[in-house]
């Protein structure tokens, strides 16, 4: 292995454990720029540890993280980079266009309103912008979890189960906006296979701790042909 780190995202050798469970043992993952890379495994085996030890929630001993080549323990890559967690806090008293304004002067920055208005018609809404959230459907929230990381429009995205808990109709509204995603990088995590196969390029399968890397179609012929669910 070369000392040129070649991917947007660069783990080197991430150990990490709780107590006495290991739960990442030596993991090395490169994802390429604009690579769309689903994180899958069964419940446990430790993706959400990983996202949270890309993004510096999770300190870790052992290993390397890069995020534009830039080491996950310093500050410069945030500015490239948004994450959707699968539970994430919106506030219920505010309209849909006070949550995204909350969350821009957050960084600093007043809202850009044709900016604004250009995401929330991207995710279908705009027309409800001045609803309080409390009235937003579960894939409403969603689509408003998106538009929040669309006004970043930051290289990297990374999607936490980005699906979850929400009706077929849902379900394909927000796969529609992942698709329509030009010129990112992305990390998802899913249980699902029918979506992974419909946004994604590469899997990284995590199972007993180790990761394994494919193209979508080799993943396919090899673990899930006719699979719908992992």
């Amino acid at each position: 292995m070369t000392d040129q780190l070649a991917g947007i995202i660069e783990i080197r050798g991430l150990t990490q454990a709780y107590a006495d469970k290991l739960v990442l043992d030596d993991v090395s993952l490169s994802i390429a720029e604009h690579e769309r890379c689903a994180l899958v495994g069964r419940n446990g085996a430790g993706k959400s540890t990983l996202i949270h030890s890309m993004l510096g929630l999770l300190p870790f001993k052992q290993g390397t993280i890069t995020l534009r080549g830039i080491p996950s323990q310093q500050q410069g890559w945030k500015k490239d980079v948004s994450y959707l967690p699968e539970k994430f806090q919106l506030y219920p008293n505010m309209t849909g266009a006070e949550n995204l304004s909350f969350f821009s002067n957050v960084t600093g920055q007043p809202l850009d309103e044709e900016r604004a208005d250009e995401v929330l018609s991207a995710v279908s809404l705009l027309d409800d912008k001045d609803r309080l959230t409390s009235t937003y459907s579960k894939g409403m929230l969603q689509r408003l979890g998106l538009a929040l990381m669309l006004y970043y429009d930051t290289e990297i995205i990374i999607l936490d189960e980005p699906t979850s808990g929400l009706d077929p109709i849902g379900r394909e509204e927000i796969l529609t906006i992942i698709k329509g995603l030009q010129g990112k990088t992305i990390l998802m995590s899913s249980h699902h296979f029918d979506e992974i196969r419909q946004v994604c390029t590469h899997v990284a399968l995590l199972e007993n701790g180790q990761i394994t890397k494919y193209t979508i179609q080799d993943f396919t012929d090899q673990y899930f042909k006719g699979a719908a669910h992992l």
